[in-house]
């Protein structure tokens, strides 16, 4: 089975539990245990965070865009801004680097990203955008009436 969403919204810090739960509810028809559903909505969560934080610094006309695929058992998503981009994405991974220490930021988002799901892709130009692509391999509990 191959499915695929695409949600469009403003980068507005209000629209973020409406991200993570919209993702969650498209993977629900992978039928996910609730660790699996917690560790999607929360990358969707960082990552969404990331574009209206620092890359388009709290401006409301930007949009963020998410891509979202399932195929068979594995789940992909893309989440794209406009924004400022990363000057080196090296260092943006490094645990506990933030560029908004006043924000109290932690610097873990792309850590947590990495650790919850199989693949992170990190792509960025700076002034034109950045996308993060993760993608996770999800156990399938639901059996089919025929095996």
């Amino acid at each position: 089975m191959k499915n695929e969403m695409k949600l469009e919204f403003s980068a507005v810090s209000e629209n973020e539990a409406f991200a993570r739960v919209s993702v969650g509810a498209f993977a629900a028809q992978l039928d996910p245990n609730m660790d699996e559903l917690t560790e999607l909505k929360t990358v969707v969560s960082e990552a969404v965070t990331n574009a209206i934080i620092h890359g388009y610094h709290e401006n409301p006309a930007s949009t963020i865009i998410i891509m979202v695929q399932i195929d068979s058992d594995a789940i992909e998503i893309s989440i794209k801004d406009n924004g400022a981009g990363i000057d080196n994405i090296d260092k943006a991974r490094e645990p506990l680097f933030t560029t908004k220490p006043e924000l109290e930021r932690s610097g873990m988002g792309f850590t947590i990203m990495e650790n919850f799901m199989d693949e992170v892709e990190i792509t960025s130009e700076p002034g034109r955008g950045t996308t993060v692509y993760m993608k996770k391999k999800l156990a399938r509990r639901r059996q089919s009436l025929f095996n």
